[in-house]
């Protein structure tokens, strides 16, 4: 991927060490000699008139620009077909509020600073914008992804996996915990992406394993946390070594001084996109839980609630894919008609089953949490916890699919002895209250 005609190149600086305190006026001074501050000015201009070209970017001040293109549907980004196969098989629908406006100016070659909270789809954001633009026939290192946890870089790691899945993209974690010497040896056979966390990546640079030369975008995840642990003297060092050239996405929760000091020294002439906070509201739901005791009588239990409730159509949420499948074949052996939907479904099966449930042909849908997100049926009036989520963010997003546009919306939590701590942690996290269900539970449908 070649940047917009008219971005600088980042002048060649010598490779110094940097300490975290003091990195922002250490790095920022091996770069400003006269000649380099000259071709800054220039290229800045030059950048900036290339912004104005653009119908997407508007130019809030003068020296910001913001992205102002929705894209609401992954049909309209003219993704590789593979690509837009992965996305669906991965269980997405539609592009969330940071998707439809992040995606396409990292395709289009722009630096981008993205504000967004988690769990808003940020991973995804970058991740589909990395794969879109990764030269499939080159095996050498063209993206690095940085975060500042090992168990987010993995997280990271395992949606450019699946999303790339059918593209046969070779991706690879880098982080501590690991064996050096497999993870040297890996990444000399040849990566397309490296996900890891900033220390592991630089020492992996440093060991001459991880080569940059092909190295087209880099992107910092959870910017501020990465800042915030101390992590400013190594992401220094790489943006030393990676190419002049190389595209910069930005990914943060807030914008503190430090990361707008990065943007300055890394970053030309960045566009800014902002997405607030997802609403975490559970107004018009009603949420509930019945205590089943014990895990076996689960089944019992729902399709008593089944034949006492009057449901136009209901969600069924399993904590794993083969619970799915034990729940959905229990129902069906007694004469219930249910659907099933999972990750490791090819995406025409998943399409036919979601069309079945939207038609109404099936009212009941088994799933797993992959799916919490993208399941928008306006009939679903009632979610059914069988298994609490594992990911206290998860919660919102399922009983979401309840009380759509409006209507409301009944959420019921299969509870066992050892789930009570898990339901407390909800009702601390939301703000929320969850009561034991009342007998009378049908007449609040």
């Amino acid at each position: 991927m070649s940047p917009p005609k008219g971005r600088m190149r980042r002048p060649n600086v010598r490779h110094t060490t940097v300490d975290a305190t003091q990195g922002c006026k250490d790095a920022g001074a091996t770069r400003r000699n006269h000649a380099t501050t000259q071709m800054q000015a220039n290229a800045g201009t030059q950048n900036r008139e290339e912004h104005r070209k653009d119908a997407d970017v508007t130019k809030d001040s003068e020296s910001e620009f913001r992205w102002d293109q929705v894209t609401d549907s992954f049909d309209n980004m003219s993704l590789n077909p593979q690509l837009l196969r992965g996305i669906y098989a991965y269980g997405f629908e539609r592009p969330s509020a940071i998707q439809q406006q992040g995606i396409i100016p990292v395709i289009k070659g722009h630096d981008v600073i993205a504000q967004a909270q988690s769990g808003t789809g940020k991973t995804a954001t970058f991740s589909v914008a990395i794969l879109q633009h990764l030269d499939l026939e080159l095996l050498s290192t063209q993206a690095i992804v940085l975060a500042p946890t090992r168990e987010l870089a993995i997280q990271i790691h395992k949606v450019v996996v699946a999303l790339g899945d059918y593209l046969e993209i070779q991706a690879m974690a880098c982080v501590g915990g690991t064996h050096i010497r497999e993870d040297m040896a890996r990444l000399r056979a040849g990566v397309h992406v490296v996900v890891g966390t900033p220390g592991r990546v630089y020492d992996m640079i440093n060991r001459g394993a991880l080569k940059t030369d092909h190295v087209k975008i880099m992107c910092l995840d959870e910017a501020d946390e990465m800042l915030s642990r101390g992590f400013m003297s190594q992401i220094y060092e790489i943006f030393q070594v990676v190419p002049n050239s190389v595209q910069v996405a930005l990914f943060s929760a807030t914008l503190p001084a430090e990361i707008m000091d990065v943007s300055k020294k890394f970053m030309r002439d960045p566009v800014k996109i902002l997405v607030k906070r997802e609403e975490q509201t559970l107004e018009g739901i009603k949420q509930f839980y019945v205590d089943v005791e014990r895990e076996e009588w689960k089944l019992d239990t729902l399709c008593d609630l089944y034949e006492t409730l009057t449901i136009s159509q209901a969600v069924i949420f399993c904590s794993t894919k083969r619970k799915v499948q034990y729940v959905t074949e229990s129902l069906q052996s007694r004469d219930f008609t249910v659907s099933s939907i999972h990750g490791d479904m090819e995406q025409s099966e998943r399409a036919a089953v979601m069309s079945d449930f939207r038609s109404g042909a099936s009212r009941l849908l088994v799933a797993t949490d992959l799916l919490a997100r993208g399941i928008d049926v306006q009939q679903v009036s009632v979610v059914i916890n069988y298994d609490l989520p594992v990911n206290l963010e998860n919660y919102i997003h399922r009983i979401g699919r309840g009380g759509r546009f409006g209507r409301k919306g009944l959420a019921i939590n299969f509870v066992t002895k050892r789930d009570y701590a898990m339901v407390h942690d909800i009702e601390k996290f939301y703000s929320t209250q969850i009561e034991e269900m009342p007998l009378n539970i049908a007449d609040l449908i």
